[in-house]
């Protein structure tokens, strides 16, 4: 049998192209520490204990679905190795864990890492290392500095910019109020007060009582009773969810009714509003992002569905009141659409790169409407939320969703 010239030049090109493709997909595989063909290697650091440690579950949650990813064969082909450290919610602890996973386990990143004054003690190290801090897991308004440190980026929407929305609905439902703040004497606390003052401005005024707190104190409650005894009629309770709760019980014991406006942080029925009592808890205003799975409502939800299908095989018996599954499953959601997006490029460089390109993600576990977008220059994922009240041992949403974006 011969073949024609024409024909052998035909499956000579074909055979050069095929070549060219395949070397071609092997070149674009680029890879730093901690990433191999066969595995990712993600760093974690976790309140597991100490005062915080009821965000604990977090990890917990985020280290399930790493699980069920590998289980449907990871990402390209990529398992996940989630290594994650009880950090205490102690900055020098952090700093001795962050140091291990880089130094010793060399990961290819660390992922939604807790606490403002945890995750600051590590910042630095971060961008100088050029490892990405992503995703940190708290709110506050300085994760989003691109131009100063773009290896860390945020997640959930800035205390700040929460704060600016409580004061926009305190001007506009009390315009008259006598405001008591309490918070923690952090920057997470600071972060609030500051997003307060820059919507009342001259109305700051109205601010009769700040009140702050130290994460070691054991109980808070004089710290109630001193602002009770100011005449406020607004409370806004800057606090985790340990002393939220010890704050919404002193106040029923009180039998002080202010309106009470609470940072969505500490927003678990499961960790703070029955701890506290369902009772006491009525009435408690929030702003939220996130689907409650204990609500009714979600039932028929494709999103929530997909949710309790995951609890039920990989976390069953987890309390479904407790809102940081719904916060832990978000996040990793949003890591591996991250991780997908950087395909075989899987550099730090990259996935920093990818994790800046996010657009209108909506994860399973958003409330409607409210999306995942990030830029070269906007490191704020969610800049999103709607107002919400705790009545009838449940949360429910109110007004429009209020965007960042056009001054909320």
């Amino acid at each position: 049998m011969s073949i024609s010239r024409s024909a052998l030049a035909t499956l000579s090109a074909a055979a050069l192209l095929v070549a060219a493709t395949s070397h071609g997909a092997f070149a674009q595989k680029k890879y730093d520490p901690g990433v191999t063909d066969t595995e990712i290697k993600i760093g974690n650091v976790e309140a597991y204990s100490g005062p915080a440690s009821a965000y604990g579950v977090i990890g917990k949650t985020e280290e399930a679905y790493f699980r069920m990813i590998n289980d449907q064969g990871g990402i390209n082909g990529r398992k996940i190795n989630f290594i994650s450290y009880d950090d205490a919610y102690s900055p020098p602890k952090t700093v001795e864990q962050v140091r291990k996973l880089i130094e010793s386990d060399e990961v290819f990143l660390v992922f939604n890492a807790l606490g403002t004054p945890t995750q600051t003690a590590v910042q630095k190290y971060h961008n100088a290392k050029k490892i990405p801090q992503l995703f940190v897991a708290t709110g506050a308004s300085k994760w989003n500095d691109p131009k100063d440190f773009p290896w860390t980026m945020g997640f959930q929407p800035s205390y700040r910019v929460e704060a600016r929305i409580f004061a926009k609905y305190i001007l506009k439902e009390k315009p008259n109020a006598k405001i008591a703040v309490f918070y923690a004497n952090d920057d997470f606390g600071k972060d609030y007060v500051a997003g307060l003052k820059d919507i009342l401005g001259a109305n700051s005024k109205l601010i009769v009582a700040e009140e702050s707190y130290e994460t070691s104190e054991p109980s808070i409650d004089a710290h109630i009773v001193k602002l009770k005894d100011t005449g406020a009629d607004v409370f806004v309770n800057i606090s985790t969810p340990k002393f939220a709760a010890q704050a919404i019980k002193k106040m029923a014991e009180l039998n002080w009714k202010p309106m009470h406006l609470m940072t969505d942080v500490s927003i678990s029925i499961g960790a703070v509003m029955k701890p506290a009592g369902l009772d006491a808890s009525e009435g408690v205003l929030s702003a939220g992002y996130l689907k409650d799975a204990s609500d009714a409502q979600w039932n028929n939800d494709e999103g929530m569905k997909k949710f309790k299908a995951f609890l039920d095989k990989y976390m069953p018996g987890a309390n479904i009141a407790d809102t940081n599954l719904v916060y832990g499953y978000t996040a990793a959601q949003t890591m591996v659409q991250v991780l997908k997006q950087s395909g075989d490029n899987l550099t730090r460089a990259n996935v920093m790169k990818q994790a800046a390109s996010l657009k209108d993600f909506a994860a399973d576990t958003l409330l409607p409407g409210i999306t995942i977008n990030t830029s070269a220059t906007d490191f704020a994922p969610i800049e999103q939320l709607q107002m919400m009240r705790f009545t009838k041992g449940k949360w429910e949403m109110f007004g429009d969703i209020i965007s960042a974006e056009t001054g909320g």
